[in-house]
């Protein structure tokens, strides 16, 4: 492994989109063929929903484009919203595929679930929609509806064949869109009751990414005991567990799969990479990279993507669940990764905190981590700040335009209060 540093920290430019109501989104972010970036802003509100808007690097332009619930035909329902977007965008021929959450949860036994008492007198969740934008005619489209009022948590898509596969919040049932035919399959929960279930029976937390793998069109995703499923879609019979290659590694740390506030043995984000014809991927609390052959069913592990100063003290991300902001970068090579470090030279005092959440557990640095493929060589291009010196913090979602600079969302403060929005952050010249 090579190793480099940059001492000097990176500029976190901040942008404010217009939506005085925006919180935290996770991965609904990507850069798209025409060079611009498209984005989900959440909304915690019970009767306002997310928003969709792009920004074009070259002309600094934010333009808004859909309202989720509208584009989901539920803009004069008294239902709550479609709050969110938890998946990255999927493209073809023009078109962005993505699905929708719901962004209100209530808290029941000190957990997050979908609310069941009534708010506001405003009516439950319906469920997520799969929604395709038209980048040409800007037209969005309502593809389906996801079973049971359970949102979209992740999902991915199979371009060559026109699939589009889903795990939903919070039971994780596995749903198969086909968009040739508008059929929808429900293979019920992946595993247990999901993040539906009671903690310490049979509570288990979602895998939040899925591969495709474009040769042979199956796809896999991972359980928080660290099994890994494979589903083939030309088969009648739903997701069967690989036995020959798993995800429990010493080096990722140690997991009870019916406690809250880790991913366990689960990978955090994974992508299918064509030149190496093996799939990269993260796994979150420890930040272990590591490489997966579904062919050869085999694992290796290649590097700690931690920042420096979080390498030095021997530290987890203070993000209970480790960061989403994971990608390839534009030259096929460089992987791009936005993690934590130590506001101090000292550890938290509180080093093994635990919370029941996706949440962060004590406030940390955002770091800048490339690691370049075909020579190992890892680099920490150092910590971000805004141009007042405060830190961007909840990150969770990554785009990186073709001048390599690296988009994200983050919490800021504006003179309303504090929001999160889109945030520039300048990859250094040299």
């Amino acid at each position: 492994m090579k190793s480099e540093n940059n001492k000097e920290g990176l500029l976190a430019q901040a942008y404010y989109s217009g939506f005085e109501l925006a919180h935290d989104t996770y991965q609904a972010m990507s850069c798209a063929s025409d060079g611009k970036i498209y984005y989900v802003l959440s909304s915690e509100s019970v009767t306002k929903a997310g928003q969709l808007y792009s920004f074009d690097p070259e002309t600094e332009k934010i333009e808004w484009l859909a309202d989720l619930s509208e584009a989901s035909g539920e803009g004069d329902s008294n239902t709550l919203p479609q709050g969110k977007s938890h998946v990255p965008f999927f493209e073809k021929e023009d078109k962005l595929y993505f699905g929708t959450h719901i962004g209100v949860y209530e808290m029941i036994d000190d957990m997050e679930r979908l609310p069941v008492n009534p708010m506001d007198g405003v009516a439950p969740y319906l469920g997520g929609h799969f929604l395709s934008f038209d980048m040409k005619t800007k037209e969005i489209e309502d593809l389906g509806i996801v079973p049971d009022g359970e949102g979209v948590l992740t999902m991915t898509m199979d371009t060559k064949r026109n699939q589009i596969y889903a795990l939903t919040w919070p039971s994780g049932n596995f749903l198969h869109l086909d968009l040739n035919t508008s059929k929808l399959k429900d293979f019920g929960p992946i595993s247990e009751k999901g993040e539906a279930g009671i903690v310490g029976d049979d509570y288990r937390v979602l895998c939040r990414s899925l591969l495709v793998v474009p040769d042979t069109g199956n796809l896999y995703y991972t359980t928080s005991k660290g099994d890994i499923f494979s589903y083939n879609p030309e088969k009648e019979e739903g997701p069967s567990k690989l036995l020959d290659v798993h995800m429990r590694r010493d080096y990722f740390g140690e997991y009870d799969p019916k406690v809250p506030g880790n991913m366990g043995y689960n990978w955090r984000r994974i992508f299918w990479h064509e030149e190496d014809n093996v799939a990269y991927g993260i796994h979150g609390n420890s930040n272990y990279l590591f490489k997966f052959d579904p062919e050869n069913a085999k694992i290796e592990l290649l590097d700690r993507l931690s920042s420096l100063p979080s390498k030095r003290m021997g530290m987890f991300d203070q993000f209970s669940y480790g960061y989403l902001g994971f990608d390839l970068g534009p030259d096929k090579e460089t992987l791009y990764y936005l993690t934590g470090g130590p506001l101090s030279d000292r550890p938290p005092i509180d080093g093994a905190k635990k919370i029941a959440k996706g949440a962060a557990k004590e406030l940390e640095n955002l770091h800048l981590v490339t690691y370049h493929l075909p020579t190992g060589t890892y680099k920490d291009h150092g910590p971000a700040f805004y141009e007042d010196g405060s830190i961007p913090t909840y990150v969770n979602a990554i785009a990186i335009d073709k001048s390599k600079n690296v988009y994200t969302m983050a919490r800021m403060q504006m003179p309303f209060g504090e929001i999160q929005d889109l945030v520039k952050i300048h990859y250094p010249k040299s």
